[in-house]
């Protein structure tokens, strides 16, 4: 009897602590995007997680060299590939992107499938008053890749996201907005 009441304290104990589950991306190659406005530019934030399945893929891409780490030239020439992998334009013209940042995590990271790939483009583009139709395509990785892209609200008062929308994958993305006049 004391040894039931025992067991039954001992279960009661261990069910009362918290789980915590850790789960990683498998098989997919994340590419998420968010996309900010500004009266002066357009900022597009990448972060790119390789699933532990993809991961290896993804790691020989980068590591042109194959000594098993990520030189500096190496992730220059990753983020390079990333951005001919993207278009963007305003109104239907294009627009040049610019690295601004990038942070690469560690291999065992990367590995694990909790690593991601930060990277900053930016263009610079006076928005005068009017409306404009941004669009943007993501053309990267393969088909292990999945995409997300979304718009951040503008900080700038007079910047009124209209409409956005995406194909169904969201490789494709547009946004129509308007500038020079307080949002309603």
């Amino acid at each position: 009897m004391i040894v039931k009441k025992s067991i039954l304290a001992l279960t009661v104990a261990l069910l009362s602590f918290p789980i915590t589950a850790s789960a990683h991306r498998l098989d997919e190659y994340l590419q998420a995007t968010t996309i900010g406005l500004s009266d002066h530019g357009i900022t597009l934030h990448l972060r790119l997680t390789p699933g532990v399945d993809v991961a290896g893929s993804v790691i020989r891409q980068i590591d042109q060299n194959g000594d098993g780490a990520l030189s500096i030239a190496e992730q220059q020439a990753y983020v390079s590939h990333v951005e001919q992998t993207l278009a963007l334009s305003v109104n239907g013209q294009p627009l040049p992107l610019s690295a601004e940042t990038m942070t690469f995590p560690s291999l065992p990271a990367m590995k694990n499938g909790a690593g991601t790939i930060d990277i900053q483009f930016t263009t610079k583009m006076d928005f005068k008053k009017g409306d404009y139709t941004l669009t943007y395509n993501n053309r990267g990785a393969g088909p292990d890749t999945v995409w997300l892209v979304n718009s951040l609200t503008p900080q700038i008062p007079d910047i009124c996201i209209i409409q956005q929308k995406r194909s169904e994958n969201q490789s494709h993305y547009e946004l129509r907005f308007r500038t020079g006049e307080p949002c309603k």
